[in-house]
């Protein structure tokens, strides 16, 4: 194994002293409480926030990652030791959207909730700003110069004579090498595609190692990219064809060996975790922990949480990386991958930010995503839409009894959540609120304990005899009849 790492660290040093990597590194600050996200306080203690990474210890163990071998958690950590992909220092940034004539199911209203989007996405970097909004049309966006000359011609005197702006972030998917190398040779600034912005965004908030893995494999591509744009260029010495370090292959071939070399760990370690999280999720399903999947326009990684309902019923808390539309189909599959917890949850919580402009799409959006997963009829129809910010919204009505309207901030309506969250939970698994008449210091009263939640002990006077009132699945009062009958 040691020999391996060896074989391919110097083909990635070549790709970071040859600027194939840029060396540039924006600070990843602890982003703020995102837009979607809800801290739901437990009366028994505790918070549960949609931006902090937790582990969870229970009595019957630890619900998180497993102990690694450390040889395999060596090698991951130096998987994911990646350069970053923006400039260091905050830009004021220029949007640029080619608004694309003749396409088809084209929306009067789609450029601007585009140009919108890109926007935000910008200023969900930390100290980055939008300096100005061009909207340019092309009929030509996959060519060299993406736009036509004479809107080209116009938009390079624009750029050039504007010294507000220090970088260009061109909404399209995603560039070739060689269009990013024109245009930021005319331009004189760094430009950006739609896919490196949201990678680094998305690299920024994941905290799981599994998240961070899925984002090094996606990043891969990229690479290949740039070390193909470069591969025609000789070194300073004019040897770019040459064999090197007598191992017979070209400084393009070591580096591409090495890029597959390190594609196929990452793949490796992502089905080592992938087997963890199904055993996990087996011990969690074992242990009758219900879980409620957290899903929103805004939220930003997959992380597990324990949190507890107003009953003191322990459940565990599941985020999900965060929901984008016309998402780079690069990111797909690390996208998607993600979600697998939303399938084997008891309950979904649809977390929405009503003060957002475009809050109707970003519904529409993740309602699309979770309609792909092909989740159960019931756990989809029963999902709870959450209305946060509503402070914010001047004149703010329900909709219906099926939304719940709250102020993370200002703390309103989130004990109507936690009770209506609570009913869904007891509902979906099955469980029941019961009270029993048992005798005080009996084997029944301990059991009960150790295998159910008791809320409330109420002494009968005179007597040895208690009601005792617990909340209990169909299957463990099931076992608790069976040991002991009336």
């Amino acid at each position: 194994m040691a020999a391996a790492r060896a074989a391919v660290r110097p083909a990635l040093r070549l790709l970071l002293s040859h600027g194939l990597v840029p060396r540039y590194a924006p600070p990843c600050p602890p982003q703020p409480a995102r837009a979607g996200s809800v801290n739901i306080r437990s009366p028994c203690g505790g918070v549960r926030s949609g931006s902090h990474v937790r582990s969870w210890e229970s009595g019957a163990g630890v619900v998180g990652e497993d102990a690694e071998e450390p040889e395999e958690e060596e090698e991951e950590e130096e998987l994911l030791s990646r350069e970053p992909l923006l400039p260091a220092a905050a830009q004021r940034v220029c949007v640029l959207h080619p608004d694309v004539r003749g396409r088809a199911g084209r929306k009067a209203h789609d450029t601007e909730y585009q140009v919108a989007e890109a926007a935000a996405l910008v200023r969900a970097l930390h100290g980055w700003s939008v300096v100005r909004t061009l909207v340019v049309p092309t009929g030509v966006p996959d060519s060299k110069f993406v736009f036509g000359k004479g809107n080209f011609q116009e938009l390079t005197e624009k750029i050039k004579g504007s010294v507000d702006i220090t970088c260009v972030f061109l909404n399209v998917e995603r560039m070739t090498a060689l269009t990013k190398k024109t245009l930021q040779t005319a331009w004189g600034v760094h430009v950006l595609d739609r896919f490196t912005v949201v990678l680094h965004i998305f690299r920024c908030n994941a905290r799981t190692k599994e998240a961070r893995l899925q984002l090094a494999l996606a990043e891969i591509p990229l690479l290949r990219s740039t070390l193909s744009s470069c591969s025609a260029q000789p070194d300073q010495q004019g040897r770019g064809s040459r064999y090197i370090m007598g191992s017979g292959e070209s400084y393009t071939e070591l580096c591409q060996r090495a890029l597959k070399e390190k594609e196929a760990k990452i793949r490796r370690a992502l089905e080592r975790l992938q087997e963890k999280r199904s055993v996990l999720r087996k011990q969690r399903l074992r242990r009758e922990f219900p879980i409620v999947s957290v899903v929103g326009y805004t939220n930003c990684d997959v992380t597990a949480h324990a949190g507890l309902l107003p009953s003191c019923m322990p459940i565990l808390y599941m985020d999900t990386i965060g929901f984008l539309s016309q998402l780079p189909h690069s990111l797909i599959q690390s996208f998607s991958t993600t979600l697998e917890d939303v399938v084997h949850s008891d309950v979904i919580l649809h977390v929405r930010d009503m003060s957002h402009p475009n809050t109707e799409q970003q519904k529409a959006s993740v309602l699309s995503t979770l309609q792909g997963l092909q989740l159960r009829p019931a756990l989809l129809n029963s999902m709870l839409e959450v209305h946060n910010k509503v402070d914010l919204v001047p004149g703010y009505r329900p909709p219906g009894h099926h939304v719940l309207a709250v102020s993370a901030l200002l703390g309103h309506g989130l004990d109507k959540l936690k009770a209506t969250l609570e009913e869904s939970v007891l509902q979906a698994t099955g469980r029941r609120v019961l009270t029993l008449c048992l005798r005080l210091g009996g084997p029944q009263l301990c059991w009960l304990y150790k295998e159910a939640k008791v809320q409330q002990v109420q002494e009968l006077p005179n007597t040895d005899m208690a009601h005792v009132t617990v909340i209990i699945s169909q299957a463990t009062y099931g076992r608790f009849r069976k040991l002991f009958p009336e």
